[in-house]
Parts: C-alpha cells; structure tokens; sequence
C-alpha cells in the first residue's frame, strides 16, 4: 500500500468517525464530493490552494467563505488541516478512503456500471439488489455508457471487476483460441 493511500485512509477514518458521531455521514460524504468537485474541476482554484505565495490561513480562510454554507466544520476542518500539511492533492483519496470506511461500517458498497447503453432505473435496481445479495451489502449504482462494449456491462466494486461485455467475452473466447491452436 502506498504512503499516499495510508494518509488518506488515516484521514477518512478520523473524518467518518466525526461525521458518525454527529449522524452525518450522508451529508460528509456529499459535501467532501462537491469541494473535490469545484477543486478537480477549477484549475484557477488548484493553482490558489497550491499555490506558494499565499498564506495558509489565507487559503484555509477562503476555504470557509467558499463552502462555509455548504460543507459542515468537520468537513471544513479536515480541507484545512489537508492544506496545512501539503496534502491538498490527497482530497480525491481520501474521499476514496472514506467511502471505503463508510462502506465497510455500514455494509454498503458502490458498483460503478459501465455499459452499452444507458440502464433505467428498474435494471440498476435489479442489478443492486443481484450484487448485493452475492456480496451480501447494499449497493449503490451508478451507470456510465462506454458504446465500445459492444453490449453488455462490467461492475466494479472495490477491487474486483466483474466483466460482461461482449467485448470482454470476446477477447477471452480469442485468448482461449489462441491458447487450444499453440
């Protein structure tokens, strides 16, 4: 495991066991998603947060004016001890981290869906509820569309890949073609 990982994880333990303490753990999770969201998708606002001419207590305190209305004091908290520590590049995994520890705790786990085609809402019940009984947590899905697929969809949850495409299966019928003819 990565330095980086270890960090991150050590974070997002302590910033789940605040946000259990204080029954807020929807709420830390979808307010870390929205700062990690403006800081990924801003360039003007990683280069202020890395930046090496300004202040910390500057940085921190924009911080708080930025997402004061939004992001509880735990959540702000934890961005602002981030950044004094040069570590405002590890947002993106601790929140990884976070939905690792909040997965494991309350016995959930996401299933990011790739597929041909968009999935209404009726099949990514159906595959939760499949996944969920094999895994024996509570899923929650979300369906992006890749057409080189071809049909068919892959899962992943946690570290496991669960492939169904028709690409997939393809590319292991040509594998095992390959392998029988040498």
């Amino acid at each position: 495991m990565s330095r980086s990982s270890v960090v991150a994880k050590r974070y997002a333990k302590a910033l789940f066991q605040l946000a259990q303490q204080k029954g807020l753990v929807a709420e830390t999770e979808d307010q870390l998603k929205l700062i990690i969201n403006v800081v990924e998708s801003n360039a003007d606002v990683r280069a202020f947060l890395t930046a090496p001419n300004i202040t910390l207590e500057t940085k921190k305190q924009t911080l708080i004016q930025a997402f004061g209305a939004e992001a509880s004091p735990i959540v702000l908290n934890l961005v602002g001890l981030l950044i004094e520590r040069g570590r405002e590049g590890e947002l993106a995994a601790v929140l990884a981290a976070y939905l690792q520890v909040a997965g494991d705790v309350l016995g959930r786990a996401d299933a990011h869906v790739i597929s041909f085609q968009p999935m209404n809402d009726g099949e990514q019940s159906k595959l939760a509820d499949k996944f969920g009984a094999l895994l024996g947590k509570s899923i929650r899905v979300t369906n992006s569309v890749n057409p080189d697929l071809l049909g068919g969809l892959t899962v992943r949850i946690g570290d496991t890949l669960y492939d169904g495409s028709l690409r997939g299966k393809l590319e292991r019928l040509d594998k095992a073609l390959q392998a029988s003819t040498k």
